[in-house]
């Protein structure tokens, strides 16, 4: 696992873990003297004359055995299980800084569902393994050893290894039914990978399966992957629950032995009746870890089936990193774009195809194109999130990947294509979170996103909880609280990435006139279908199947009677023909 992390955890709390070893190994000794204690007191009852403080000796004996054991086993469970837990918490915090560092095309190669089952189920079974399996086979190998060496070396050695001879049959099957839990859990975690990924799609687009009548099909659909799960899942239960019972039934034949020949040792006076009932214990408490041992190597097996899909995981390194020249300062906010050529990884097909633009700080920069033609490539790009040929993307003259990617982002704001809100209040979506901005500041933003009346409105105003994704607000209300997002942090770059669509006109000029006053000297690129929104940019630029097809004014762009000239005729149908101007 990447960083060793299992290997780093244990190391941090090895005290933890010593603590709880030697209670543990303590409490397994203590359970097995017992047994012994039982016998010898049966011994002594067995005599007519026996004395009352001999058998009451023993008595206060076994209760001290059971108290003690009850001491130790509180302290040892509470130390390795709570360690387990908090193993538990520390991959899954490190899972998903992992996540977090990952890049796109790791995402658009995963299924949510998959990375769901890696986040609970994986995880959840690798503690199993290193906590409560791992306790229970320490637990029953010091019992197993302890018991056994009591029975050769108190009552017969002869008689152990008659009874004790199912045990290497007993190894052998718990391997090899090991092996085939191992196999069919990576089956069961698959498929439940895969029912999760439909719940959640099933969930996100329920408007869409409702407005197509599709809900009789998506059911059946996931009644076939419902089935599928309770198959695996069966396979896995058959092979894994006939564990225990070949177990029972090897020991059985142990218990057998000992009627036949420890009965016969007592009649023939080599054994007293005390010495034959603690053998059987000994048996019933060997027979209980080992039971338990091969439930053991059942989770066991689940936990190396995950961890190897968690090691996947974590051996994938991000695409995208810092520069290596890590220079960690704010852009100020001239860009500069020289012969940018991009294909998306794993194609051939160039996206973007030699780009040279030159965007001043300060200034409103206006990009259309029609759909496909790179507009919101060329924005990743940007925020740096694929990798571009040093060179051609330059921020303030300075390469961009000579810069951190935190320096990067931090000073560029973006309201994307996907409006995405989180299932918390408007308040903590405009401010993402952050403690750092007053309410003052927060109300403002969203003034100038047009935002703030139809906040008001809520019975709740800025406390108002969105549902997910912003479900229970309007399209247009979703986009104008992403761009009062962009507004408060008030980064050096703003882009807009078609941000607008889901606005009227009125309100689309009001947003564009209040970002034009309080974004003086700050760069914008707006990216969008509309001419309404980037007639009034310092220069426009018409992409065409990833390259600049058209550079200029609004006006200019117009005389060229070009691309941009039949968008504009499309989009204002009223115009007869061009204007008199030109």
């Amino acid at each position: 696992m990447k960083e060793n992390i299992i290997i780093d955890f244990f190391k941090k709390n090895k005290l933890r873990y010593s603590i709880g070893l030697i209670f543990m190994i303590a409490s397994s000794y203590i359970q097995t003297l017992f047994p012994k204690i039982l016998g010898d007191t049966i011994d002594i009852l067995k005599n007519r004359n026996f004395k009352n403080s001999m058998v009451n000796f023993n008595i206060t004996y076994m209760v001290l055995i059971a108290f003690s054991t009850f001491v130790c086993t509180f302290i040892w469970r509470n130390m390795v299980m709570g360690g387990g837990r908090k193993l538990e918490n520390n991959i899954r915090e490190k899972l998903f800084d992992h996540f977090q560092k990952l890049s796109p095309e790791f995402y658009n190669n995963e299924k949510t569902g998959n990375l769901i089952a890696y986040a609970i189920n994986d995880i959840s079974a690798v503690r199993m393994t290193f906590g409560p399996a791992t306790a229970m086979s320490i637990n029953g190998l010091v019992i197993c050893i302890s018991s056994i060496y009591s029975m050769i070396t108190s009552i017969s050695f002869k008689l152990t290894i008659m009874c004790l001879a199912p045990i290497p049959f007993i190894i052998i099957m718990m391997l090899k039914i090991g092996k085939m839990v191992q196999h069919r859990f990576r089956k069961v975690q698959e498929n439940f990978a895969n029912i999760s990924d439909r719940v959640q799609e099933n969930i996100n687009g329920i408007r869409v399966i409702k407005a197509y009548v599709q809900e009789e099909k998506e059911v059946k659909n996931f009644e076939e992957l419902n089935d599928k799960m309770m198959d695996s899942n069966l396979k896995l239960v058959r092979i894994s629950s006939s564990l225990s019972p070949i177990i029972e039934l090897c020991f059985s034949i142990s218990f057998v032995f000992n009627l036949i020949i420890g009965g016969n040792m007592v009649l023939k006076g080599q054994a007293s009746l005390g010495d034959f009932v603690a053998f059987n214990t000994y048996i019933s408490m060997i027979m209980a870890p080992v039971i338990s041992i091969g439930r053991v190597i059942i989770v066991f097996q689940r936990g190396m089936a995950s961890l190897k899909r968690l090691n996947k995981i974590f051996k994938v390194e991000p695409a995208v990193t810092n520069g290596k020249a890590m220079i960690e300062k704010d852009i100020e906010g001239n860009i500069e774009l020289k012969n940018l050529t991009f294909s998306y990884p794993g194609s051939d097909k160039k996206v973007l195809n030699n780009i040279s633009l030159i965007i001043k700080k300060g200034s409103t920069i206006g990009i259309i194109g029609k759909t496909g033609s790179g507009k919101t490539t060329l924005t990743n790009l940007l925020l740096k999130l694929y990798n571009v040929e040093n060179g051609t993307i330059l921020f303030d003259g300075t390469d961009i990947n000579d810069y951190t990617l935190n320096s990067i982002r931090s000073s560029i704001g973006y309201v994307p294509q996907d409006n995405f809100l989180f299932s918390a209040s408007i308040k903590e979506n405009i401010s993402f979170f952050n403690d750092i901005y007053k309410d003052e500041e927060i109300e403002n933003s969203a003034k100038a996103a047009c935002i703030y009346k139809s906040i008001m409105d809520f019975p709740n105003e800025f406390n108002t909880v969105l549902g997910e994704r912003g479900v229970n607000i309007s399209g247009g209300q979703k986009q104008r609280v992403s761009i009062a997002r962009a507004i408060i942090k008030n980064p050096s770059i703003l882009i807009l990435d078609d941000s607008l669509s889901a606005v009227d006109a009125v309100t689309e000029t009001k947003i564009l006139s209040n970002l034009k006053d309080i974004r003086k000297d700050k760069t914008a690129i707006i990216i969008t279908h509309r001419l309404s929104a980037v007639k009034d940019a310092d220069e426009i630029i018409v992409l065409d199947e990833g390259h600049i097809a058209e550079n200029g004014t609004h006006d200019e762009l117009l005389s060229k009677g070009g691309i941009y000239y039949g968008i504009y005729k499309e989009q204002f149908k009223a115009e007869k023909s061009k204007p008199e101007t030109y």
